[in-house]
């Protein structure tokens, strides 16, 4: 078993030189920039504020590597949509992405996206990516604690739906605040670190 209690963050990449390449198990977090991503990793992890969650979206410019019980790695990926950023900096981290997801160091994708709104284009796009991979992937719906229960099945299959996702890919309904959906979702992250 992975023992979540013991995460370091190793570091940022700026450059494919920097991706860690020493066989680890790679679990890979995407999201947009104001979807929660940092306080679901957070919640997976049982820490108050290991991965930094910003008042201000798009925070995370760089590829975070985070090392987990020395036996995998947490890797956050820079939040996406954030029109505040000027187009060279929006160039350079699609690039630096396109490079990471064609190296073939993923293990596991995680994409969070809002459970209480449709995917957005961006989502379509990082979906896309993670399912050419070939890699296993799952969806989390994050804010689940903010959809009435009556919407709930609905806006799990309009996820679904815009996200053009195979039946094998889980979505599964999460709150980073609340906690549900975790056990399920870290049941997934388990096995891609082979624990």
């Amino acid at each position: 078993m992975l023992n979540l209690h013991r995460a370091e963050f190793i570091r940022s990449a700026v450059k494919p030189g920097d991706f860690p390449r020493d066989g680890l198990p790679q679990i890979v977090f995407a999201g947009k920039s104001n979807v929660g991503k940092s306080s679901a990793i957070n919640r997976l992890l049982g820490r108050k504020n290991f991965a930094r969650v910003g008042n201000q979206p798009g925070k995370t410019v760089h590829i975070n590597f985070f090392l987990i019980d020395e036996k995998a790695y947490f890797v956050d990926l820079p939040g996406y949509g954030y029109a505040k950023v000027s187009k060279a900096e929006r160039d350079r981290w699609g690039r630096l992405m396109e490079t990471y997801f064609a190296s073939e160091l993923i293990t596991l994708g995680i994409q969070i996206v809002d459970m209480r709104h449709p995917p957005t284009a961006d989502d379509q796009t990082m979906a896309q990516w993670f399912l050419q991979t070939g890699m296993p992937f799952l969806v989390l719906a994050n804010k689940l604690d903010k959809v009435k229960k009556s919407e709930r099945a609905g806006n799990l299959a309009v996820i679904r739906q815009t996200l053009a996702l195979p039946e094998a890919v889980e979505v599964i309904p999460f709150s980073a605040e609340k906690g549900d959906g975790r056990d399920q979702a870290l049941v997934r992250i388990q096995d891609a670190a082979g624990s």
